[in-house]
């Protein structure tokens, strides 16, 4: 059998991992610790390492990886961002799941939604006392509404369905249209300026990086709500807090945050958050903040492994790798992949 080895082990992620390991003919080795150049060393002796999106893939981590003979790194996730292409070409290939539930990730960014319009989580909490007030509890019915969604590939259409089931106006915006897709697409000014939501469905680039920041959060309708399930750097969280504070944005709902990796995914309940912002942004009465858990359904989890374990099968039988990304493919844009469908 082939050996795995497993960086930033959930509980959830041994179980369905497990879970389809026989099938593929693989023994994986989990590890809790992050992968990062602190902890690449323990990857000696494999030739694949599986990470997530919190990892820390940088180029001196690829090199120390390169060096103790891994030659692939499968991401169990749809981002990459966090990963230095240029550092990893002709050494290291890399691939992903590309999607795994855009249903998991669109539902999550409506229950976000719903949770802190009709303050569902205050209800609860006060229930729980027996206190059965409404006062302060008042929202707003979706219905007529216009919600801005950017970006409209598969998590964007499904929250776009979404929205439309709630009788809402949608208007889109995405640099490449889905043709015949019977979405309103417009401008992002125009977006921004006719909104009274927005929700958050793009990858992170350098082009997108910060599109939410105190500029186009002037240009949106005073008492916006913006949703962001995607990626955490889109957004200027200090711009944000700063609007939230000016009342500007009306609520926020955020299942991601540009500086999550030293936070997200572990319990430091008993710990003080060394992050002004991050904290600052939770104490909000109109702010909700989960740990990236979008992507947290069965349906998902179960995917995800699959196609990880496809996706490292793959590599082993010397086949293509359908679903690699490499320097060539995101950055030239005119990646020749060889005759076996890599990209080197």
């Amino acid at each position: 059998m082939s050996r795995i080895c497993f960086f930033d082990t959930k509980p959830y992620d041994k179980i369905y991992f497990d879970m389809f390991k026989d099938k593929f003919g693989f023994e994986i080795d989990y590890f809790e610790p992050k992968l990062n150049a602190d902890t690449a060393i323990m990857a000696r002796g494999y030739e694949v390492v599986v990470a997530f999106v919190n990892d820390t893939i940088d180029a001196k981590t690829i090199d120390i990886l390169y060096n103790e003979g891994v030659r692939l790194i499968a991401m169990r996730c749809a981002g990459y961002n966090n990963i230095d292409f240029k550092a990893a070409y002709n050494k290291i290939h890399v691939v992903r799941v590309p999607a795994y539930s855009p249903y998991a990730v669109a539902e999550h960014a409506m229950a976000l939604l719903l949770t802190l319009n009709r303050k569902i989580h205050r209800a609860y909490n006060r229930t729980k006392e027996h206190n059965f007030s409404l006062n302060g509890l008042t929202g707003f019915d979706l219905y007529g509404k216009t919600m801005g969604v950017i970006g409209t590939g598969k998590i964007g259409r499904v929250f776009v369905d979404i929205c439309k089931g709630f009788g809402m106006k949608v208007l889109a915006y995405d640099p490449y249209p889905v043709k015949d897709a019977g979405i309103n697409y417009v401008d992002l000014d125009e977006l921004c300026r006719e909104s009274d939501l927005i929700s958050l469905h793009c990858p992170l680039t350098k082009e997108t990086k910060h599109m939410i920041n105190k500029d186009t959060i002037q240009q949106m309708k005073k008492g916006i709500y913006i949703i962001n399930t995607s990626r955490g750097a889109l957004i200027d969280s200090e711009a944000l807090l700063n609007a939230i504070k000016e009342e500007q944005v009306g609520g926020a709902v955020l299942d991601v945050y540009e500086e999550e990796t030293e936070f997200f995914y572990e319990d430091l309940s008993g710990e003080i958050i060394k992050d002004d912002i991050l904290s600052g942004l939770i104490s909000m009465p109109n702010v909700i903040v989960t740990s990236h858990q979008a992507f947290l359904t069965r349906e998902a989890l179960n995917k995800i492994a699959e196609i990880t374990l496809q996706n490292i099968k793959d590599y082993s039988d010397n086949a293509g790798l359908a679903n690699e990304i490499c320097y060539q493919c995101i950055k030239l844009n005119n990646c020749e992949k060889t005759d076996k469908n890599r990209c080197f």
